[in-house]
């Protein structure tokens, strides 16, 4: 049973796709930020926990799209939008312009083609700006 106010819902669909886009966000602008960072010295890119943070985040995205499945963060924030009684696209301002920032409308082989190069990407990021460990110089 569901103990939530369709009003608390909404808010939680929203809050959702917020982390969504910051996520998408890391994944996309961390490895712009990587590659420059790397190009210019930068010694942050070289840090291991954020780079490991990155890959394992990279290749959950990519396995799920191999395997067809849908975002954990996608499907929660629809079904809080459906106990909201709002249609799963009809969403607030922000969330509209959230939802059109990340989602795209392509078949299923494009997505599993994106991330899986972006993926490669990030791998051979690790072998041009090989992160570095504490104590290691």
């Amino acid at each position: 049973m569901n103990t939530l106010s369709p009003a608390s819902s909404a808010l939680l669909a929203d809050l959702i796709l917020v982390l969504h886009a910051a996520v998408v966000g890391f994944a996309v602008v961390g490895q712009l930020l990587f590659m420059a960072g790397g190009w210019c010295g930068w010694a942050w890119v070289r840090k291991g926990w954020v780079r490991v943070a990155h890959l394992a985040l990279i290749g959950f995205v990519v396995v799920q799209s191999w395997l067809g499945a849908v975002c954990p963060l996608t499907r929660w924030e629809q079904q809080l939008r459906l106990q909201a009684g709002q249609p799963v696209d009809g969403q607030s301002f922000i969330a509209h312009w959230l939802s059109r920032l990340i989602f795209f409308d392509a078949p299923a082989w494009v997505f599993v083609a994106a991330y899986s190069l972006f993926g490669l990407l990030v791998l051979l990021s690790w072998w041009w700006i090989p992160p570095r460990w504490r104590g290691m110089r």
